[in-house]
C-alpha cells in the first residue's frame, strides 16, 4: 500500500518558502533527474519579475517509500482565497518564520487559516545563519501567536526545526548549529517531516469521492482541478457523477489523470486514496463540486471570498490605438476575460451593452495588475479605468472593507510617516521600534489604500515595506481627498522637447522622457498646485545667430519618474484612463480635449 504525506509551506514574504521547497526537491531524488534552478516553484514569468508567489502549485517527492506532496502557496494578500482553499488539501503545515524578524502580518493570517482547519504546524526557524538571529525570542513570539488565535492545547505544542535554506542544513538543536555548518545536509528536514506529518486519510472500504479544491487551465486538454482523492481510486476513463451546490448532478467522464512532480505533469493510469492529482475534462466544473463514483454524501461548498474592487476594461480609443498590440476589439478582450474564468474563481466579469466595456470585479489590486500584466504579455491593448471598492449593503447602513496594515520604516521616518497616514485619517492601532526600525499597525478602509502609494514614497523615498491583510466589514467611514497632487496634460500632439521639459521641471514630478510621442489629453506631469494645469511640451528652443553665455543655460533634467503598471493604476482619479500596450504605459483623461473635459465637469457638477 502506498503512503502518502500531504503538506502546504505557509509563510510571510521573504522568509524563505520557495527556497527551503528548492533544497527539499535538491536533497530527494526528485531533482536528480532533472536540471536545477534556482526558485523552481516560481515558474511563471512574473513570479520571477516580482519575486513572489502568485499561484499555489504543488510537487511531490519520494523519501523512504513515501510520497510527499507539498504545496506551494502564495503568500500575498491578494491570493489568500486561494491559501483557504488549498489547505483543505493537507494534512498539516510547515509554518516558515524568519530567525530574526519572527511572525509579521502574513503569518498570522495564514497560521489563523491552518489553525481554523484543525491542522497542527510545523514550525521551520529559517535564517538560521543570520548574526542577528534570535530563535528564542521568534519562538516566544509564535507561542503568543498561537495563545491570540485561539490554538487548541496540542497545537500550541508545535515541533521547531531549525534551517538554512541558503547554505542547506537543517537541525534539531541549537546547540548543534556549528555541527550543521561544518556537514550541511536537508535531510533531518526530511525526516522530521516524516515523523510529524500525519498520514494521509485512507479509506479503501469507502466509494470513490473527492472535492474540487482548485482550478487550472492548459489549451490542449482545456480546464484541469485539483483535489485530493479522500476514498478508493480514481482511473482514467472513469464514470463518475458530478455533485454541483445547487442540488443538481450531472455524469462525466474522467479523460486524463495527472501527478506532478517537479513542475510537470505526468500522465498516469490512476490515482489512489489520498494523493494529489490534476484531472482533465470535465466541462462546466467549480471549486466546490463533489464528484463521486456512487452515490455517497457530498463534501460541505468551499467558501469564496466576495471580490473587493472593481475596475472598467475598455476597447483603446487614444489616438495612438491599434498600432502596437495583436489583440485589439472588444471580442478579443471579452474571450480573454471568459477564459480568466475559467481559473479564478473570485473573479466576476459584467460585459456592458455593446461590448466595449467590461466591469471586472476582483479581490485586491495584485490581482487586476497580474492579470493587466498577463494580457499584455499576450500582445492585448487596451485601456482601464481606476480601481473603486465596493460597498456591502445591510438592512440599516452601507459597509466598506476594512484592511489590517503593517507599516516598517526606518526610526528617523517614522514620525514623518505617522504624520501623513494621520491627515489621511488612518486609525493606529500599534506601535513598536527595535534595531533602528519602527512597525506601525493601522486599521484602514480599502479604499483609502488606493491612492496613497504615491505619495507614501515620495515621503520615504522607497525605504518602507507595507503588507496588508483583510479584517472585517464596518460601516462607512468619513470621506478623505483621493490624491493630493494634480495632472499636467499634454494640451498638442507631437514629441515632448527637451528644453520644455527643463522649463516645467521645478513644477513637479516628471512621467515622460524627451522625443516621447504626445497626444492632446495625455498626462505628462503631476502638478502641485489644485487643478488639472494644461502644457505644452512640444515647444522647442528659438534658434538664432546670437551665443552668448546668459541665453546657452544648460539644461539639466531632473530624474524622471517612469511609472510601472501599479504606480500608474494607484495613482489615476476617476476621470483618468490608464492606456496599456504591449510596449507602452500611459496616463490619459477620459476626455481628451479641455473643451469636453470642462463640460463634463459642469454636468457633474
Amino acid at each position: 500500500m502506498q503512503v502518502f504525506k500531504n503538506l502546504a509551506i505557509i509563510a510571510h514574504v521573504d522568509h524563505g518558502k520557495t527556497s527551503l521547497v528548492d533544497q527539499l526537491l535538491t536533497s530527494s531524488w526528485t531533482m536528480k533527474h532533472l536540471e536545477w534552478a534556482e526558485l523552481i516553484m516560481d515558474s511563471n514569468d512574473q513570479e520571477k519579475e516580482r519575486w513572489i508567489t502568485i499561484y499555489a502549485k504543488n510537487t511531490s517527492i519520494v523519501w523512504n517509500d513515501v510520497v510527499m506532496n507539498i504545496i506551494d502557496t502564495p503568500w500575498h494578500a491578494d491570493f489568500w482565497s486561494e491559501v483557504e482553499r488549498v489547505l483543505r488539501m493537507v494534512d498539516s503545515v510547515l509554518l516558515v518564520v524568519d530567525a530574526y524578524e519572527g511572525p509579521m502580518p502574513q503569518t498570522k493570517f495564514v497560521l489563523k487559516k491552518a489553525l481554523e482547519n484543525w491542522l497542527k504546524p510545523i514550525v521551520v526557524l529559517n535564517k538560521i545563519d543570520k548574526p542577528t538571529a534570535r530563535p528564542d525570542w521568534v519562538e516566544d513570539q509564535l507561542f503568543d501567536l498561537f495563545i491570540q488565535l485561539w490554538a487548541t492545547d496540542e497545537q500550541t505544542d508545535f515541533p521547531v526545526i531549525y534551517t538554512s535554506a541558503r547554505d542547506w542544513y537543517a537541525f534539531h538543536d541549537l546547540a548543534d548549529l556549528e555541527k550543521a555548518q561544518a556537514n550541511p545536509s536537508m535531510e533531518p528536514l526530511l525526516d522530521f517531516i516524516m515523523e510529524k506529518v500525519p498520514n494521509a486519510p485512507h479509506n479503501p472500504e469507502q466509494p470513490f469521492r473527492m472535492q474540487v479544491v482548485n482550478l487550472w487551465y492548459d489549451n490542449f486538454v482545456w480546464r484541469l482541478w485539483i483535489w485530493r482523492i479522500a476514498d478508493w481510486i480514481v482511473k482514467a476513463n472513469q464514470e463518475v457523477i458530478v455533485y454541483k451546490t445547487d442540488w443538481t448532478t450531472k455524469k462525466a467522464k474522467i479523460s486524463k489523470i495527472y501527478r506532478t512532480v517537479w513542475v510537470s505533469r505526468i500522465d498516469v493510469d490512476e490515482g489512489r486514496c489520498g494523493d494529489v492529482v490534476i484531472v482533465a475534462w470535465i466541462p462546466d466544473i467549480f471549486v466546490w463540486d463533489t464528484i463521486w463514483e456512487e452515490w455517497t454524501a457530498p463534501y460541505p461548498p468551499i467558501h469564496v471570498d466576495e471580490p473587493t474592487l472593481m475596475m472598467d476594461f475598455l476597447v483603446n480609443n487614444s489616438p495612438f490605438a491599434w498600432k502596437e498590440g495583436k489583440y485589439v476589439t472588444s471580442r478579443n478582450i471579452v474571450d480573454r476575460l471568459e477564459k480568466e474564468l475559467e481559473t479564478n474563481v473570485w473573479m466576476k466579469v459584467d460585459i456592458h451593452e455593446g461590448g466595449n466595456r467590461c466591469t471586472v470585479a476582483w479581490r485586491w489590486e495584485l490581482h487586476l495588475s497580474v492579470l493587466i500584466e498577463s494580457m499584455r504579455r499576450e500582445w492585448f491593448e487596451l485601456q482601464v479605468s481606476s480601481p473603486q471598492v465596493i460597498f456591502r449593503d445591510n438592512e440599516w447602513t452601507t459597509e466598506e472593507p476594512i484592511e489590517r496594515v503593517a507599516v516598517t520604516v526606518d526610526d528617523d521616518l517614522a514620525w514623518t510617516v505617522i504624520d501623513l497616514l494621520a491627515k489621511r485619517k488612518w486609525l493606529m492601532q500599534n506601535m513598536q521600534s527595535e534595531n533602528g526600525l519602527t512597525q506601525l499597525e493601522f486599521e484602514v478602509p480599502t479604499r483609502w489604500l488606493l491612492w496613497f502609494r504615491s505619495d507614501f514614497i515620495l515621503v520615504t523615498k522607497w525605504e518602507w515595506l507595507v503588507s496588508s491583510s483583510f479584517s472585517h466589514y464596518a460601516p462607512y467611514l468619513w470621506d478623505i481627498p483621493k490624491r493630493v497632487n494634480w495632472s499636467m496634460v499634454s494640451w498638442f500632439k507631437g514629441k515632448s522637447m527637451r528644453f520644455s521639459i527643463w522649463k516645467l521641471q521645478e513644477r513637479w514630478t516628471i512621467f515622460v522622457q524627451p522625443a516621447s510621442e504626445l497626444y492632446e489629453g495625455m498626462i505628462v506631469w503631476e502638478s502641485a498646485k489644485p487643478g488639472d494645469l494644461v502644457v505644452n511640451l512640444t515647444k522647442n528652443k528659438n534658434q538664432s545667430n546670437m551665443r552668448t553665455w546668459k541665453n546657452d543655460e544648460n539644461m539639466i533634467l531632473a530624474p524622471i519618474k517612469t511609472l510601472s503598471l501599479e504606480d500608474a493604476l494607484s495613482y489615476i482619479w476617476p476621470d483618468e484612463y490608464v492606456e496599456i500596450t504591449p510596449e507602452n504605459i500611459r496616463l490619459r483623461k477620459i476626455h481628451l480635449k479641455e473643451s469636453d473635459r470642462k463640460l463634463a465637469a459642469k454636468k457633474k457638477s
